[in-house]
């Protein structure tokens, strides 16, 4: 088994990720030496809902944008797995096939490991199991905290803490200012929120009002953290 071939700023970021950075060296070599790369343009289909399990992924650059369909047909949204995160495992552990789709956000650049290797890699390495265990619990509990956000927090303060929580993963400084480094619709935005985009667009003029952003066409630039806090917190 070989390491796979990444860029310096792709390594970087797999090596930082906050779950990935805690397994031992030997269990982080493992991975590696049964991972392949794989590179997927803006849009590209990774799986669909309904379909078989068959690899479980980590995001070397780019995202992921996982999502569902509406009664109506329409694709919705739920999350954007971002650098450094892996998913995937669920379905390899109950053997159930996926419960979304799952398409390239801009150009992405994947770490996959095929089902037969993750196999391997769960009877080697009993660590694997502990640290997976632990992933899964702090989605469990990020799930619970949607849940409630969605119904204890107005759409203000839900709007300015998924911003928060944007600028934590993709921001860039750009001296007092910070954009966001991932290109968002405001639809996109209004589908992660269980929001209309007229709303949310509504919510970012007040947002702008009081200096706390500025809206750009497919970002969004934070003037102001503690703005946002504030926001948050209301």
């Amino acid at each position: 088994m070989t390491t796979p071939v990444l860029t310096i700023e792709e390594q970087q970021n797999i090596d930082s990720g906050a779950w990935f950075s805690k397994l031992s060296p030997a269990l982080r070599a493992a991975i590696l030496s049964r991972a392949v790369v794989r590179h997927l343009a803006d849009g590209a289909p990774l799986a669909s809902r309904g379909a078989p399990a068959e690899q479980w992924c980590g995001v070397a650059l780019g995202a992921v944008r996982i999502s569902s369909v509406s009664l109506s047909g329409k694709q919705v949204a739920l999350t954007y797995a971002e650098p450094g995160t892996w998913f995937g495992d669920i379905a390899l552990f109950d053997g159930l096939p996926r419960t979304h789709d799952a398409n390239a956000h801009g150009q992405t650049t994947l770490l996959v490991v095929r089902k037969p290797d993750f196999k391997v890699l769960l009877s080697q390495h009993v660590e694997l199991y502990d640290a997976l265990l632990r992933l899964n619990c702090r989605r469990l509990r990020l799930m619970f905290d949607l849940f409630e956000d969605l119904n204890t927090r107005p759409l203000a303060a839900r709007l300015a803490k998924q911003i928060l929580l944007l600028v934590r993963s993709y921001g860039i400084e750009q001296g007092e200012e910070i954009r966001i480094g991932l290109q968002l619709a405001q639809e996109d935005l209004a589908q992660l929120l269980g929001a209309s985009r007229q709303r949310v667009n509504q919510e970012l003029k007040g947002f702008e009002r009081e200096g706390a952003v500025r809206v750009e066409p497919t970002r969004l630039v934070v003037l102001s953290r503690d703005k946002l806090l504030a926001l948050a917190e209301r």
